[in-house]
């Protein structure tokens, strides 16, 4: 435990009786906060990609836990949770291991604090969170950044999708540590054989508590269109477009700078607004 600015930050590491465990980093005011944010990265991400860390800094100071974590397959480590040394578990990865770490993590945040527990999302993790949102009880508000809205149409498809069958397996370049990353045609099965659970539309039609997305109009990795998908889907979801905010919202890998780029900075502002305000729905 390390103390910055009277802030708290502690990393947990949760047993999953699964194959692996999640990695989690806590960072708190006090130990009676106001909300438990629970955060979860996107494609190819880690819990202490760019701004992130400053993300969780700037929750606490509002008296919210935050709690950012690596999916357990996201291809780091306990020891290295950066540069995805464990690229086998990256390419064993599945839409439903992301949706049964959540769980997880949620289920142990409940037992650890006595507060109301809100889930973000970035990008994939966006899907993620709105999976989880239509089925677990236990979440009290759901929010996306620059989600996708919908995981079968990212699959390649024809010629493409037979020759990953074929050869059992795809790469795709890592291009800030240059990794050829491994995706297994074990992901696609794990998708069809539980898409009734894995589409994003359906979670989102059964979702019953307040859902905030955030997308940024110039996103070049998820088209702003997925945004008003989402909300086609839940129509009492509130929708915010940053405008001029790409898919980080400004921010990249590694970040230096003591303060949030400014896009980021409307996206945490609204956020925490949203989770503040007594939404009706």
């Amino acid at each position: 435990i390390r103390c910055d600015f009277f802030l708290m930050k502690r990393t947990v590491v949760l047993p999953t009786g699964r194959e692996k465990d999640i990695l989690m980093d806590i960072t708190s005011l006090d130990s009676d906060p106001e909300g438990i944010v629970i955060f979860c990265h996107g494609y190819k991400g880690y819990k202490d990609w760019g701004a992130w860390n400053l993300v969780a800094e700037e929750f606490a100071h509002k008296d919210f836990t935050f709690i950012k974590l690596n999916f357990s397959h996201n291809g780091g480590t306990i020891q290295n949770p950066i540069d995805f040394p464990d690229l086998e578990a990256f390419g064993n990865n599945t839409y439903s291991k992301e949706v049964a770490d959540l769980n997880s993590v949620i289920a142990w945040s409940n037992k650890e604090f006595d507060a109301p527990i809100y889930i973000i999302g970035h990008s994939r993790g966006g899907g993620v969170v709105t999976l989880v949102a239509g089925r677990n009880l236990n979440v009290s508000k759901v929010i996306s950044w620059a989600a996708v809205a919908d995981f079968k149409e990212r699959f390649p498809v024809g010629e493409k999708l037979q020759e990953w069958k074929d050869k059992g397996v795809d790469y795709v370049l890592n291009g800030r540590t240059k990794q050829e990353m491994p995706h297994y045609y074990s992901f696609y099965e794990d998708f069809i054989k539980n898409e009734m659970n894995l589409t994003i539309s359906k979670a989102a039609k059964r979702i019953r508590i307040p859902h905030l997305i955030v997308h940024g109009d110039k996103d070049e990795a998820v088209l702003v269109k997925d945004a008003y998908r989402l909300g086609s889907f839940n129509p009492k979801a509130e929708l915010e477009i940053i405008l001029g905010a790409n898919h980080t919202f400004g921010s990249k890998h590694p970040w230096n700078e003591h303060f949030l780029p400014d896009s980021l900075r409307e996206v945490v502002d609204k956020t925490i607004n949203f989770i503040n305000s007594s939404n009706k729905l």
